[in-house]
């Protein structure tokens, strides 16, 4: 019998997270804890391993929060700041652990990360206390398995960036999505769990909107499906919660679920 995935939503906000600073708008001022979100990443466990989809600037605060004493790997969806800027603060894994955090991310990630984080990749003269990276490639799409399970990369389009999904066995996550091809739909048909991105109502260039993310759910058709990288735009958790589809979520920080 294959080990259930214990999913747990680190962050649900977009780049800004909720509240926005400096920001009076009413969600920003709410109370509620389910209207407070940071950066968007998914924390995936079974078994005795651990597994974070991105590494954004609230990586410290994720991992404190949920008591996470180790860590097997990281999966990256595409370079922005807001899904990599935490990429230093996985030193303490590095130092208790004794060696590298792995990676998965495509080279074009790399790439960027090489200029960003140059202390981090340089082969000569490094410092000594920065954290040290295992690079697994990701190429054209081909499945690899972590901890025993399967991993299918999703290619989707975040306005002109190519960016990465990530299917394991009954669970989906997209993020910074736009548009995605059918012949890549058809690789999430069939999931149980369907997580993906839906900032706000009205249009924007680079990411789903509500709507746009409801009918993707509709052809899709998980058991269930969560919302994610929401902006403050998008309104208050329980009104929005409200009047969604019985089998559909507004996913927020600290919700967890099983596959």
């Amino acid at each position: 019998m294959k080990s259930p995935i214990f999913i747990t939503f680190l962050g649900t906000g977009t780049s800004q997270g909720i509240p926005v600073i400096g920001s009076d708008h009413p969600v920003c001022l709410s109370k509620n804890p389910k209207d407070k979100r940071l950066r968007v990443s998914v924390l995936l466990q079974w078994d005795d391993f651990n597994y974070v989809i991105d590494c954004g600037p609230d990586f410290r605060t994720q991992m404190l929060l949920n008591n996470i004493k180790h860590l097997d790997a990281v999966l990256l969806t595409h370079d922005h700041s807001d899904h990599t800027a935490g990429i230093d603060d996985i030193r303490p894994f590095c130092f208790r652990q004794g060696g590298d955090v792995t990676f998965y991310a495509e080279q074009n990630v790399y790439n960027a990360l090489y200029k960003r984080f140059e202390y981090i990749f340089v082969t000569e003269n490094k410092y000594p206390g920065a954290p040290t990276i295992k690079e697994e490639l990701i190429e054209n799409l081909t499945p690899f398995n972590i901890g025993g399970k399967k991993v299918t990369p999703i290619r989707a389009m975040h306005n002109v960036l190519p960016v990465l999904g990530y299917r394991v066995g009954g669970f989906t996550y997209l993020t910074d999505v736009k548009t995605i091809s059918d012949s890549e739909i058809e690789k999430i048909k069939g999931t149980k769990v369907l997580v993906v991105n839906a900032l706000r109502e009205e249009p924007h260039v680079s990411h789903l909107t509500l709507s746009e993310a409801l009918e993707l759910i509709e052809i899709v058709k998980p058991e269930k499906a969560y919302l994610t990288h929401i902006s403050h735009w998008l309104g208050f958790h329980d009104e929005v919660e409200a009047r969604l589809p019985e089998n559909v979520h507004l996913a927020y920080d600290g919700l967890k679920i099983e596959v």
